[in-house]
């Protein structure tokens, strides 16, 4: 028996009693069969011609061409303009001091600047002391950052919130800003001095050690110690408190829990912290400048004292030239830390 038209033209219809024709390519069970030889079905809106594959790897309807997007411009290009921009505000600048530290002005070698500055003492004497403030300010921060730190985490106090968020805005503060409350408080002049005099009848304070090397290193532990507590605080809001209950549970004092539990937590942000300081206390300015220790010479206060009342600009750019390596060093380091962190 021979195939009938279905109605509406959609293939051929089977009659019963007859075997429908097997075509390469036939979807299964898919309703309407391929017609047979000799009687195609109508190609429809999006139907691939027989014996031809649809195409693949497109979201657009079949037997039409949809236009490719063009290319985008590769990422390094628009990275140009920024890099472009940084080089000449900053780097530009630092080249020109470099360059300057291998050209001395009144003549010689490329290295005689760096080899009169290395000679002198009071550059051995600035290095020693930059060195020494910035390890003292660092431990110092650590030392009270990991205190404060405690009691806002774990001490419940009315208020904590409100000092861990005065500790964000604290960040904020310029250092030269901390170091004239210090000068109010314990200046030659300031309120500590005066109520002494008050008291006592005597004619000063004894509360001078602000303009010696001991007050610069209390005005930076008071201005660098928020930089270890927020890492700090960060650090001790991801911790498990089950594990403080169940050590306080089997009878562990608090400085146990403290050593065996909560410092481990603590150590890479306390290293993270740390070599923030380090960085920050190298190259600050403001805390010697303001608080008025002559005594205290560091390597910023020496480019000061060589570019601005010596007029010796050779020497200023090998002590900045020096000053900038060390930083860079210490501030690889804290990258390294802080990665490892996870900071």
């Amino acid at each position: 028996m021979a195939d009938v038209p279905s109605p509406g033209g959609r293939g051929t219809a089977h009659i019963p009693g007859t075997r429908t024709p097997e075509h390469p390519g036939a979807a299964p069970g898919r309703a309407g069969t391929a017609g047979t030889a000799g009687h195609r079905p109508a190609a429809g809106p999006g139907t691939a011609p027989s014996g031809s594959a649809a195409p693949q790897g497109t979201g657009a309807p079949q037997g039409t061409g949809a236009p490719r997007a063009p290319r985008g411009v590769p990422g390094w290009l628009w990275s140009l303009p920024p890099v472009a921009a940084l080089a000449l505000v900053f780097l530009y600048p630092l080249a020109l001091v470099v360059q300057q530290s291998f050209s001395p002005e009144n003549g010689g070698g490329a290295f005689d600047a760096y080899a009169s500055v290395f000679r002198s003492h009071s550059f051995r004497e600035a290095l020693g002391t930059t060195v020494w403030l910035a390890a003292g300010a660092t431990v110092g921060c650590l030392v009270l950052g990991f205190v404060l730190a405690l009691i806002i985490a774990f001490v419940p106090f009315p208020g904590a919130k409100a000092v861990a968020k005065f500790i964000d805005v604290f960040l904020s503060f310029p250092s030269f800003l901390i170091t004239l409350a210090l000068l109010f408080i314990y200046g030659t002049v300031g309120m500590a001095n005066g109520l002494w005099t008050d008291v006592s009848g005597s004619a000063e304070g004894p509360f001078h050690f602000l303009t010696t090397p001991w007050g610069v290193l209390l005005a930076e532990i008071t201005y660098f110690t928020p930089f270890v507590v927020r890492p700090l605080l960060a650090a001790f809001s991801q911790l498990d408190t089950a594990q403080l209950e169940v050590a306080s549970s089997l009878g562990a004092k608090p400085a146990r829990i403290i050593r065996r539990v909560i410092l481990p937590e603590a150590l890479p942000a306390l290293a993270a912290g740390s070599s923030l300081v380090l960085v920050m206390c190298l190259n600050e300015f403001g805390i010697v400048l303001f608080t008025g220790a002559k005594d205290v010479t560091t390597l910023p206060m020496l480019v000061y004292g060589k570019a601005i009342l010596e007029s010796d600009y050779s020497a200023a750019c090998v002590v900045a030239v020096v000053n900038i390596a060390i930083s860079v060093g210490l501030f690889g380091l804290y990258r390294v830390v802080s990665k490892r962190a996870g900071a």
